[in-house]
């Protein structure tokens, strides 16, 4: 595998930015490694971080490297900062950005394929929104997306009265706008995926029992169930931490449908 850090220009954000970028690479000697590349343009995981974190972050508290090797997948980190992957009221517009230009600026430096069956997205807690976020809001990008410990009712966690220290963070994302029933609103967006033709892209969810964003996961896989959505739900012990999402991700790389 080539591991690259990635500086550059973004045009949406008006900012220099970073991304880290795993690619795949074909070895028979290296000791302790399986890693294969199978096409020209790679399968590619984008891989969203969570709210204290940054694009480094999974290569530095899990082994995403060595768990992507033998699937000869390219794994896409950003740094979005504490933005919740949306457009802020009061900042950048980080939405945008992971949408539009990071896709586009990642497969302009490296052979990234376009097709939507070779394309998947997950994160973890703030990322988890991020990644179902995206891929509910563009179906036709996605084969399949994972949340673990994710903040996937937002409209409620963002009136959590347990979390007075996130308003200041909540207001500069979203202003004083009632999200709830928006394109920010994850439940809102599995509701109008019921009875229609767009694609679906295959769902992947878990979170600890001991969880303090548990009732969130709850509601989100109660939601799927409303509306017919194809939806992997698991849950067990756990808390929000890297012990688990290190567990996880790896229970997730083999779910995704990818030919091992």
């Amino acid at each position: 595998m080539a591991f690259i850090t990635c500086n550059f220009f973004s045009e949406a954000l008006g900012l220099s930015t970073s991304m880290t970028v795993i690619l795949p690479q074909q070895t028979a000697t290296q000791i302790g490694m399986n890693s294969r590349s199978s096409q020209k343009l790679h399968k590619t995981l984008y891989l969203l971080h969570g709210f204290s974190d940054d694009d480094t972050i999974w290569t530095r508290r899990t082994s995403i490297e060595r768990y992507v090797a033998e699937l000869g997948l390219a794994v896409v980190m950003p740094n979005v900062h504490q933005s919740f992957y949306t457009d802020m009221e009061y900042g950048n517009k980080y939405w945008t950005f992971l949408t539009e230009e990071l896709p586009a600026i990642a497969r302009s430096f490296f052979p990234l394929s376009d097709e939507r069956e070779d394309n998947y997205v997950a994160g973890l807690s703030m990322g988890g929104y991020g990644a179902f976020k995206w891929a509910l809001r563009h179906p036709d990008r996605f084969a399949a997306a994972g949340s673990l410990s994710g903040a996937l009712d937002m409209a409620n966690h963002i009136k959590d009265p347990a979390a007075p220290h996130m308003k200041p963070y909540f207001h500069l994302i979203y202003g004083e706008k009632d999200i709830k029933g928006t394109d920010e609103d994850l439940l809102h967006l599995v509701a109008e995926r019921k009875d229609t033709s767009l694609a679906k892209p295959l769902l992947y969810q878990c979170c600890g029992t001991e969880d303090f964003l548990y009732q969130d996961n709850v509601a989100f896989r109660d939601a799927c169930e409303a509306a017919d959505y194809p939806l992997t739900y698991i849950e067990g012990p756990g808390s929000h931490e890297w012990g688990y999402w290190d567990t996880h991700i790896q229970s997730f790389l083999q779910w995704l449908p990818i030919e091992k």
